[in-house]
């Protein structure tokens, strides 16, 4: 059974960081890659980034290159995201997906706010 578990989210400030884990199992995790989405209150999901099973290929969404970092460790079936900068406009709900199924994790709610 495929199970992806969020974690790490918060309460900051605007230009405060957060990293976010990923915790998987049921699958050979370092075959797969883990996809971040997020969705903002009100607003449907947004992909934001995805990092390919050897953690060498990285890709980002426009809005967060530069201030996040994707990565995983497949010793502990664990990817990464890392925030900075972060803005008000990105509290939204955090979660990771895997490339080989539909499952998704249920989040970890970051929220940007004075």
């Amino acid at each position: 059974q495929v199970q992806l578990v969020e974690s790490g989210g918060g309460l900051v400030q605007p230009g405060e960081s957060l990293t976010l884990a990923c915790e998987a199992s049921g699958f050979t995790f370092s075959d797969y890659y883990i996809t971040w989405v997020r969705q903002p209150p009100g607003r449907g999901p947004e992909w934001v980034a995805t990092v390919y099973s050897t953690g060498a290929n990285r890709y980002y969404a426009d809005s967060v290159k530069g201030r996040f970092t994707v990565s995983r460790d497949n010793a502990k079936n664990t990817a990464y995201l890392q925030m900075d900068d972060l803005k008000v406009e990105e509290t939204a709900r955090n979660s990771c997906a895997w490339g080989g199924g539909p499952e998704q994790g249920r989040g970890t709610q970051v929220t940007v706010s004075l």
